[in-house]
């Protein structure tokens, strides 16, 4: 019967020998560019929708300033990250699944865009409201979008889509426990957490590198909505977020975050029990403790709506001397694929926007090009080498060297003996108080409700897996055989993807 199904091609026709892994150096390398395909889903995805974004339609932004308290100088030799400094900034928050017009009170994660304005040119980071994600391999970013959005059919969001594909991906379980929770629907932006997510590195100026993650813990408070009160506020104000963040701002309320990093050796990173670069793992506290950096606060709003913030763009490919990447196959694709949304959405010259526009001197050979509305750089050279010397390299910024072991291959992580998709979630889990465990049961029980058993089968065996009890109280809350869920816990992944296939083999 497989001999029959249709096979997936490229663009042009050819067969595409795997759509789920990313060709990489060695199992935890960085990702190749010559793995084509990936750069072709990529750059047609970012264009299948025109002209609001893709994702993170719906937002709402504020400028403010980065005040550094900390001294993480041993770290870094970002000037924007040294003791002392300010540094103003643009921030858009979001929601993801939702177009323009959706109500900014719905159980999805929130994203959170920085722009630093700083004197060694513009930072991005570009994270959400959650330090975790639903995927780890950039393959499978639109694949999840399209799972989120609407169904090509019917034109609905389908929850049966949603799940299918969320309980597909193991390593998706942490993420959907998180959503799942209390905190998947913040009270508002002023009132949530954020991070960057990924794994990025940070060298100093003896070019000494450790990994980083960043995190914003909120000033005012962590508040929640319950599915009820969600209800309620989107029924009678769909703009709910933003109002709150303007609101606040135009009296003078100026929310505030306090910024912290996580730092992690090289040698620990080589020696870490799970793969410190995927971003569907955490870094414990205990065993990386928050190092304070300073304080980031909003404090104007933009003049006007689609100038400042729908026009903003954000790209983690920004980065400043002392902020680098990591192998974290999931940035690895962002790191091309926003800046590519944005030439789509807003042209080729939209880093000439005021919003984006970096406050340092820009020196680039970029030019010409639709919407060039500046200079366009006069009669200077257009190329380089040259020899009048203009515009020549700074090597003296460089990241220091990073050492890749293994053989160009799509390695599949599940492959990997460290890879634990469960860990996380059962430590969450664990942690909750009985009132907030419930708010999970509930939540799950309410969103998963329409989907076919053979899906529900399948989340409730990951919940299993993650820890009895709430794979045991998951069964109870979703109407299953809670014999049926120990059976099919046995299988491995692969086998328990092709036991749940069929909705039929699972009559409720």
């Amino acid at each position: 019967m497989e001999d029959n199904l249709k096979k997936l091609t490229n663009e042009v026709g050819a067969p595409v020998p795997d759509n789920e892994h990313s060709l990489t150096a060695g199992p935890r390398g960085p990702v190749a560019i010559q793995d084509v395909w990936l750069l072709e889903k990529i750059a047609h995805f970012n264009r299948e929708v025109i002209p609001e974004r893709r994702m993170h339609a719906k937002g709402w932004g504020a400028y403010g300033k980065l005040t550094v308290t900390g001294d993480i100088s041993q770290y870094t030799k970002a000037k924007v990250l040294q003791p002392g400094t300010t540094t103003d900034l643009f921030m858009r928050f979001s929601t993801v699944a939702g177009e323009r017009g959706a109500a900014d009170a719905e159980r999805d994660i929130r994203g959170a865009a920085v722009k630093f304005y700083t004197e060694e040119g513009n930072w991005d980071l570009v994270g959400n409201n959650t330090p975790t994600f639903f995927i780890r391999d950039v393959h499978d970013f639109s694949d999840l979008n399209r799972a989120v959005k609407r169904d090509p059919r019917s034109g609905l969001r389908s929850a049966q889509n949603n799940w299918d594909f969320w309980t597909l991906l193991p390593e998706a379980f942490h993420q959907i426990t998180i959503v799942m929770s209390d905190r998947g629907i913040p009270a508002s932006f002023r009132h949530m957490h954020f991070y960057g997510e990924h794994t990025f590195s940070l060298y100093n100026s003896e070019n000494q590198r450790v990994w980083c993650k960043f995190h914003f813990h909120t000033q005012q408070g962590i508040k929640n909505l319950t599915d009820e009160e969600a209800e309620y506020l989107s029924g009678h104000d769909r703009e709910s977020h933003g109002r709150d963040l303007f609101e606040a701002i135009e009296k003078g309320n100026y929310p505030r975050w306090k910024m912290y990093i996580q730092t992690m050796t090289e040698e620990q990173a080589k020696n870490h029990y799970e793969n410190p670069f995927d971003i569907t793992k955490i870094w414990r506290h205990s065993e990386f403790p928050l190092i304070e950096v300073g304080i980031l606060e909003l404090n104007r709003n933009p003049e006007n709506y689609f100038a400042e913030v729908e026009q903003s763009a954000f790209s983690p490919a920004h980065v400043v001397p002392g902020i680098g990447f990591s192998p974290d196959r999931f940035l690895q694709g962002r790191l091309f694929a926003y800046g590519d949304a944005q030439r789509y959405r807003l042209g080729v010259n939209h880093t000439l926007i005021p919003v984006n526009q970096a406050k340092a001197e820009t020196n680039s050979y970029h030019r010409d090009g639709a919407m060039r509305v500046d200079g366009n750089h006069g009669g200077t050279i257009a190329y380089t080498p040259n020899s009048d010397g203009i515009w020549s390299a700074q090597p003296g910024v460089a990241e220091p060297p990073l050492a890749l072991d293994g053989a160009l291959y799509r390695y599949d992580p599940k492959d990997d003996p460290t890879d634990d998709n469960f860990r996380a979630g059962g430590e969450l889990y664990r942690i909750m108080t009985e009132d907030k465990r419930q708010a999970l049961l509930q939540n799950t029980a309410s969103n998963i409700a329409p989907v076919t058993a053979n899906i529900k089968y399948r989340h409730a065996v990951h919940c299993f897996l993650a820890d009895p009890e709430y794979g045991e109280r998951m069964t109870g809350a979703l109407g299953l055989s809670f014999d049926k869920v120990r059976e099919l816990a046995t299988l491995s992944n692969q086998e328990l993807i092709k036991a749940t296939l069929k909705a039929e083999d699972f009559p409720l």
